[in-house]
């Protein structure tokens, strides 16, 4: 039998992205979302909806099992960012016949918080821009002198785009009445990346994917965004690939991960931030869906459960 899979999110640009895959694979899929219409785009696949709680209710997870038990659903493939560790936590609940196609807990946790994920990839000998957080900038305001210039404010917490925003200057801000769960960044002006990975484990991996894309060049904070100019062939930016698998490696994460990258002014890659799941600009790598559909044929969709493939690239596996 085949996979019966639900996307979560389906009303977002991403899960109305992964549905329109689906199908022209001739794969059916049901969709599900919080809000209140949950009618397929005009220009997307008529997939059959339902509406779900959020992912802030606590009963959203008996909501999902009743809903999965129902349809008969075996692959869950969430696209909303704050769904992610909510069904991390509760994967193992699902039982071996249902595939949450998340990273374990512990990976989730570093990537969904921008502040643990420079922590972590910093520590490891990845590049990142400087950051800090605000209430050590009000406390040391020295310390901003690293920083070099314009600065990059942020939710730690990924909101969008739209929260994100590019200060030109830091002298007349005032680091002490700034909201908290926010993170400075030091403002990396070159060419905009993001390297769409599915990662496997280390030492027992089938072949991790990692597809880079190039970006438009659009301000921040400003729809849009993440709009990509071009998939990015083999045989160029290498140096962006081999890292965005060393962050997915270093965070622990399996299955699709998008790293943001972009290029210092001397050409050096940096890690921007890290989302453990697929997002609207997947259509540019349809290797990602078929990583995904390839775990359907595995024993449970965990680190154990990948089989060796002969195909890892050496640089991937550190």
């Amino acid at each position: 039998m085949g996979p019966r899979i639900l996307v979560t999110g389906v009303a977002s640009a991403a899960g109305r992205t992964i549905a329109a895959q689906l199908a022209a694979r001739g794969i059916p899929c049901l969709g599900s979302d919080a809000r209140a219409d949950t009618r397929a785009d005009r220009d997307g696949p008529a997939a059959a909806t339902v509406k779900l709680l959020p992912a802030t209710d606590p009963d959203m997870l008996l909501d999902l099992r009743r809903l999965v038990d129902r349809e008969a659903i075996n692959v869950i493939i969430p696209t909303l960012t704050v769904e992610l560790p909510v069904l991390a936590a509760a994967r193992a609940g699902f039982g071996h016949d249902v595939r949450i196609i998340v990273g374990d807990p512990a990976a989730v946790a570093l990537a969904n918080d921008r502040l643990f994920t420079a922590w972590a990839l910093q520590a490891a000998g990845i590049p990142v821009p400087r950051f800090a957080v605000p209430g050590d900038l009000a406390a040391a305001p020295a310390s901003l002198a690293g920083l070099n210039g314009p600065v990059v404010v942020k939710p730690r917490i990924f909101k969008g785009s739209r929260a994100v925003h590019l200060l030109a200057g830091s002298a007349s801000v005032s680091w002490k009445n700034m909201p908290a769960g926010q993170l400075v960044q030091e403002f990396i002006p070159g060419t905009d990346y993001v390297a769409l990975v599915f990662g496997t484990p280390a030492r027992n991996a089938m072949a991790p994917v990692a597809v880079v894309l190039e970006k438009t060049k659009i301000p921040y904070g400003r729809a849009g965004s993440d709009e990509v100019s071009r998939r990015v062939p083999a045989g160029e930016a290498a140096d962006v690939r081999k890292l965005g698998l060393a962050a997915v490696r270093t965070l622990g994460l399996t299955g699709p991960v998008q790293v943001q990258i972009r290029r210092r002014a001397d050409g050096t890659p940096v890690v921007l931030g890290v989302c453990a799941t697929m997002g609207e600009n997947s259509t540019w790598a349809p290797e990602l869906l078929d990583a995904v559909l390839a775990t359907f044929m595995l024993p449970a969709f965990n680190p154990a459960s990948f089989r060796r493939c002969p195909g890892v690239p050496a640089d991937a596996l550190g």
